[in-house]
């Protein structure tokens, strides 16, 4: 994925890391165990709560301080997703307790097993640019809040027309002329939800409508730009607590009546409505 150079999961017990250096942002979290390390000759600490985040071509080793080790998993960032007049900040304060960032990393993490959700990941790893960039940059105070309604509007027609198709972020921000982070800031302040998010209650809302009308589970995910039956399958369960084939059928979850008979029931869109203006 662009933006991301590898992608790296271990468990160590007694390996310790010589002194060396990365040409990549190193971005990491630790899920058990601390690790002490030295970076550019001064000595930190990485702890589960904080995420590290290491500049490229500044020396730094690594060393368990427990002996039961430590189990981590690391995101190596292309160097142009963050600039390098910010590598003296990283170098003074690599470790960052934010837990949203925390989040964002673990969920990151969780997407890149699954290719076929590439629209999320791309906005995830906008948002998480976005949070380094807030601890790495001087705190000159907060700017204002600005709506952009507009890029949000056009960015919602985008996704109207892809959603069979679909589309990556980079490509709506090339076709809107657009950040991506600011995308999906814009699109969340606008509607309260994340342009992923949306285009895939849009996708839900055209497979529902393709069951009821008959169509199999796999047939429907496929001509509603799911990757595959299991894709569809985990997001409709999410969203109504129903599985495609259940669902068909008219049988929704906690609909049984009192003589045990299954009942349908209409559910309403998950995507925000249209507003009158637009």
């Amino acid at each position: 994925m662009s933006g991301i150079v590898e992608v790296f999961h271990a468990r160590f017990t007694e390996h310790a890391y010589p002194s060396h250096t990365h040409d990549a942002w190193t971005l990491l979290v630790l899920d058990e165990g601390v690790v002490r390390y030295d970076l550019d000759r001064r000595e930190h600490g990485a702890l589960p709560p904080f995420v590290t985040l290491l500049p490229p071509h500044v020396p730094h080793d690594g060393r368990s301080v427990r002996p039961e080790g430590f189990r981590k998993r690391v995101l190596y960032l292309d160097r142009a997703l963050l600039d390098d007049g910010l590598v003296g900040a990283a170098v003074d304060a690599p470790s960052l307790r934010d837990a949203a960032l925390r989040r964002e990393v673990h969920q990151l993490h969780n997407l890149l097993a699954r290719p076929h959700e590439l629209f999320e990941a791309q906005s995830r790893l906008a948002l998480i640019r976005e949070r380094l960039l807030g601890h790495l940059r001087p705190r000159l105070g907060d700017p204002p809040v600005r709506r952009d309604s507009g890029v949000a509007r056009r960015l919602r027609d985008l996704l109207d027309g892809s959603v069979p198709r679909g589309l990556s972020l980079d490509e709506a921000a090339q076709a809107l002329n657009a950040h991506p982070a600011h995308l999906v800031r814009a699109f969340r302040r606008e509607y309260g939800l994340p342009p992923h998010q949306y285009l895939i209650g849009r996708r839900l809302d055209l497979a529902r409508r393709l069951l009821l009308a008959g169509h199999r589970p796999a047939e429907a995910a496929a001509m509603a730009g799911f990757y595959d039956q299991s894709h569809l399958t985990r997001h409709l369960i999410r969203m109504v607590g129903t599985a495609p084939g259940r669902y068909a059928r008219g049988l929704a979850p906690e609909t049984v009546t009192g003589t045990g008979r299954a009942e349908s029931r209409a559910l309403p869109p998950v995507y925000p409505s249209r507003r009158a203006n637009d």
